[in-house]
């Protein structure tokens, strides 16, 4: 089907919605991002804004996905910027990425990844849901690029707490890859561990204690670098 005028019109004034969310989002908080505040931002009526997004929980999902679309773009492109065969320096990239991308998106790092929004429930079929799936198989495509490149010892099912590894066979399934339940458990260990991390630094509860976090980060991706069986190298070295 053709996509008409009035399409690219309304997919025009979608994209500017969702934009001047964020910018209210990031100038603002989270609060400042409603349908009102929106609407009287680029100038139009409440009711107008209602033909594009039906309610306040819509327009934030929407922003959600394309925060996490963001996210997952920065860290593809840092992926790709080292060749494939360097598979330590594609897992070090993937990794600095987010964190990178994190601090010069506090507040919409904190969106995604802190407390959850009042009254916004996340299926698996929205705009947010897919921006997270989308995120979590840029890392799982590398992650499955360093299994089958050189398999690397995890626990066998068998060692897994039967209720634990039904919810990994249960994600694995979802996602559509063949991995054994051991290999899940290993590839999510590493995903908490990271995203743990940054959220502690971004979040600033590091800040007891820690004026500068990085030297702690690249230390947890020593320990990772290690368990995957890849080499680590510091920021600056070749």
């Amino acid at each position: 089907m053709a996509v008409t005028r009035r399409d690219r019109l309304r997919a025009a004034t979608v994209q500017e919605i969702v934009q001047t969310a964020r910018r209210l989002l990031v100038e603002h908080g989270p609060d400042a991002v409603t349908l009102r505040g929106v609407a009287r931002e680029m100038q139009l009526t409440a009711p107008a804004l209602y033909r594009y997004f039906g309610s306040h929980e819509e327009l934030l999902k929407r922003v959600i996905g394309e925060l996490f679309g963001d996210l997952a773009d920065h860290v593809r492109d840092r992926i790709t910027a080292v060749p494939p065969g360097d598979l330590s320096g594609r897992f070090l990239a993937a990794s600095r990425g987010f964190r990178e991308w994190a601090l010069a998106h506090r507040r919409e790092y904190a969106l995604l990844f802190g407390n959850p929004m009042p009254g916004v429930d996340v299926d698996l079929e929205d705009h947010a849901a897919n921006g997270g799936r989308r995120l979590g198989w840029v890392y799982l495509s590398l992650y499955l690029e360093l299994w089958n490149r050189a398999p690397f010892p995890v626990r066998s099912p068998e060692g897994i707490d039967p209720g634990l590894r039904a919810q990994l066979d249960r994600y694995r399934d979802r996602m559509g890859v063949d991995l054994p339940s051991g290999a899940m458990l290993t590839f999510l260990r590493c995903w908490t561990r990271l995203q743990g991390a940054v959220s502690l630094e971004v979040l600033g509860h590091l800040s007891f204690a820690l004026d500068d976090p990085e030297p702690l980060f690249e230390l947890m991706l020593t320990e990772l670098a290690a368990e995957l069986g890849l080499e680590y190298r510091p920021p600056d070295g070749p």
